[in-house]
């Protein structure tokens, strides 16, 4: 095999499909790179959870593959001048790599020990504008649980119904929701899939702001996310997820409207005397025209408010300070109308106009509340 590339190509696709790679394996071919050079070059990372193909531009000299350590490579490639790079690769697998006056011989493993990828069954497919699922993904990601007791709540479910697409992620103290409208030719029927969070976030690197299509396709327990010449594989998750629909209340008390920049700078202010040992609650407190925010713990006190732009009513409530931050910086609107029941339910962030997405943050009981 012998293949020359630029190297500014190449290193990106070392980059994007390296995130696929075992560190450590008991299977030395997980810990590579598949490199295929045929019409084009492909290189492929799997760790027989998730697995990430690209195809670039090249000019092939001699067929063949080989898998080469992708830490090996990514650390050579990285160090050459920007200029062309030129791998070969003998018959004894010895791995010849140059650029400029940069040569490394390395040793290769056989490509035919590298475990091949799920072939995925069509039963379902998606297609959208890359823009709008990155928005959607980056919207809801941030509540997506890290806790492995519930593996199903470690990924966000995407709902397809009557040709609107949901997709939503719950940690069991936050839910998000973000919801589009589907383009009535690319409609498929109802379906649903749970995608790893992990997944979710490769994806979204991948994925570029612009209208480009990405595609979908669901099979039995895999699905593959492609754009342009790169494809990523991942199992679903399996299991029973949460029934948001009934998670978001039916009515509320009252419903005001906030500036979202003036609230996370509040927010944050108040914040600073919260820390990863200090974990104490923001206590919330609205009145007619203003949202009274205050904070106690071993550090000090803080206090701050933030004007409101429509009429409240009295109301206490506490609320974990990143919990809130994150669903305010999720928000996409400059901004946003909070909904409130009561000081024990949770309270829900939506769009002045429609239901592109909605955001709810259970609260923390002060102690007020308490004796």
């Amino acid at each position: 095999m012998k293949f020359t590339c630029e190297k500014a190509i190449l290193q990106e696709a070392i980059a994007t499909t390296a995130w696929a790679v075992s560190a450590k394996s008991a299977i030395p071919t997980l810990e590579g790179l598949l490199i295929e050079a045929g019409i084009t070059v492909k290189l492929t990372g799997y760790n027989l959870e998730t697995g990430i193909s690209t195809c670039i531009p090249s000019d092939v000299i001699t067929p063949g593959k080989v898998v080469i350590n992708a830490k090996i490579l990514s650390d050579i490639i990285r160090y050459f001048p920007d200029d062309i790079v030129t791998i070969s690769v003998s018959e004894t697998l010895t791995v010849l790599i140059m650029c400029g006056n940069a040569k490394y011989e390395i040793m290769g493993l056989p490509a035919d020990e590298f475990p091949s990828l799920p072939e995925i069954e069509d039963d379902h497919i998606l297609v959208l504008p890359q823009n709008k699922l990155k928005s959607m993904i980056a919207q809801t990601i941030f509540a997506i649980s890290t806790n492995d007791n519930k593996p199903v709540h470690t990924g966000s479910l995407f709902e397809i119904e009557n040709g609107i697409l949901n997709v939503v992620s719950v940690d069991g103290f936050r839910l998000a929701i973000r919801t589009e409208k589907l383009d009535a030719v690319n409609t498929p029927n109802d379906f649903s899939f749970i995608v790893p969070g992990h997944t979710l976030k490769e994806i979204e690197k991948i994925m570029d702001d612009i209208e480009d299509e990405i595609k979908i396709m669901l099979g039995k327990k895999h699905i593959t996310f492609t754009v342009g010449e790169t494809t990523l594989i991942s199992r679903v998750l399996e299991g029973e997820f949460l029934n948001y629909k009934n998670a978001i209340p039916k009515d509320c008390a009252f419903t005001t409207c906030v500036n979202v920049r003036d609230l996370i700078s509040s927010l944050e202010r108040v914040s600073i005397i919260i820390n990863e040992r200090i974990k104490n609650p923001i206590r919330c407190t609205f009145t007619e025209r203003s949202m009274k925010l205050s904070c106690t713990t071993p550090l000090g006190k803080s206090q701050d408010e933030c004007i409101l732009k429509s009429a409240a009513e009295p109301l206490e409530i506490g609320f974990n300070n990143r919990y809130f931050l994150d669903a305010l910086k999720a928000c996409p609107d400059s901004e946003v109308l909070i909904e409130l029941t009561t000081h024990l339910a949770p309270i829900v962030l939506k769009p002045l106009e429609g239901n592109s997405y909605i955001y709810l943050i259970l609260p923390v009981r002060l102690k007020s509340d308490m004796e």
